[in-house]
């Protein structure tokens, strides 16, 4: 596995899987299967995400899956994921939850 994870995003990747479980167990499952593929590629190539410095200044990038983002650490070994985010949250609040994850 060329990627680990910020201990809080195991935490946003469960928070996701429980509020879409609720409704939809296979959905969930679905998309954390989703969220999973999109780390490998990443990890294969880490500069397919983009930069959004309207978010931080850190030189992290961000991938899209579904309306979710996946913030990362490119040039660390492994590839580090920072956060798995909603993407229509507040851009306000996705910088906060980044700045809180240093």
């Amino acid at each position: 596995m060329g990627y680990a994870l910020h201990p809080a995003a195991y935490g946003d990747l469960e928070e996701i899987h429980d509020t879409i479980g609720r409704y939809s167990p296979g959905a969930a499952d679905r998309l954390l299967e989703e969220f999973l593929a999109a780390f490998d590629l990443l990890a294969t190539f880490p500069h397919s995400g983009f930069h959004r410095l309207d978010l931080t200044s850190r030189p992290l990038r961000f991938k899209v899956v579904r309306s979710y983002l996946i913030a990362y650490a490119p040039e660390l070994e492994p590839k580090w994921i920072v956060a798995v985010i909603d993407g229509r949250r507040s851009p306000r609040v996705i910088a906060a939850v980044l700045r809180g994850r240093e």
